[in-house]
């Protein structure tokens, strides 16, 4: 081989090694590995690690009520969010007998009276007759439709509350955005970060797959603004999102820092007070016309001060403060 070729090829690798090496690992590992990862249903579960939030094993991680009355009979199955699993977990440990709830150490059996299919396969499942509630948070105008056209009114019961936050890697010098500035992102209108004072290096806006509750929860914020590709995921400084205490408590900061939006922090203060320009609600949700009477006492229970209990020491926004 030519050796002029040669080197040059060789200069080729070194550069792209370079370029690989100047990516902002702690926000690649959280969002691309961590968080989008892969896009299948199996591989988002893996979002968090489910073991730890299971309940009747003892996990520091749930948060339960010892003397509540259990419910009898017709058990609801009931399904939820990656980022809300230690708000239900609290709440099937509390109410739900212990016989009820079947875990193999990797995943929930079929005939488990809790699952774990994160917020897309939450939604089709009570649709679909599959869940009998779910926690989530609202849905996207694609699971509206999926419900209307499968003849499925949803009531939705608000019984806590999170903040939609933005996080970069905690070198990044930026500290704080604007809602319009996100638009400008998100819309491919602003592209490099030295337009937000932070260094001459370009924007890679990640995002979550459609129907997600984080990727639901940016188009509200986008209105009728078009969400555009994404061309410099990996070479870029990351942006993220997701719900707060999925970053904080759930995953970890993991070398990322949560921005300010129009120079508000996410505290449980400015969440609960509505100053936060991007809180929102938790919702139990379940099909209009349920006839299991279980259903209603499982969120009654929820709402009641034992489950609002359950969802502050869950790291979440009980409804009043």
């Amino acid at each position: 081989m030519d050796k002029k070729k040669l080197a040059k090829q060789l200069g080729v690798i070194a550069l792209v090694i370079v370029l690989f090496a100047g990516l902002d690992i702690g926000i690649y590992r959280l969002f691309i590995k961590r968080v989008i990862s892969h896009h299948s249903p199996g591989m988002q579960k893996m979002s968090v690690e489910v073991g730890n939030y299971v309940p009747f094993t003892g996990s520091e991680n749930v948060f339960s009520v010892k003397d509540a009355d259990k419910l009898e009979g017709d058990i609801p199955v009931i399904d939820g969010a990656a980022a809300l699993l230690p708000v239900y977990a609290g709440f099937v440990e509390s109410i739900y007998p212990e016989s009820s709830v079947i875990y193999n150490g990797e995943t929930y059996d079929a005939a488990s009276a809790m699952h774990y299919t994160n917020t897309r396969g939450a939604y089709k499942d009570i649709v679909d007759g599959n869940a009998d509630i779910i926690i989530c948070a609202a849905p996207s105008d694609e699971q509206l439709q999926y419900a209307k056209d499968n003849g499925v009114e949803l009531e939705l019961v608000p019984v806590g509350s999170d903040a939609f936050v933005f996080i970069v890697n905690d070198s990044n010098p930026v500290d704080n955005i604007t809602i319009d500035q996100i638009r400008g992102i998100y819309s491919g209108k602003i592209t490099n970060w030295k337009e937000l004072g932070g260094k001459n290096i370009p924007i890679a806006a990640m995002r979550r797959n459609k129907n997600s509750g984080s990727q639901t929860a940016l188009e509200k914020i986008m209105g009728d603004i078009p969400i555009k590709p994404d061309y410099t995921a990996l070479f870029g400084s990351p942006i993220g999102f997701s719900f707060r205490y999925y970053v904080t408590g759930m995953l970890g900061e993991g070398g990322v820092k949560i921005l300010t939006i129009n120079g508000i922090e996410p505290t449980p203060e400015t969440i609960a007070d509505g100053t936060y320009p991007v809180a929102g609600n938790i919702y139990a949700v379940y099909r209009k016309g349920e006839t299991n009477e279980n259903v209603k006492k499982a969120i009654d229970f929820m709402l009641s001060p034992e489950g609002q209990k359950i969802v502050a020491q869950s790291g979440y926004i009980p409804l009043s403060q």
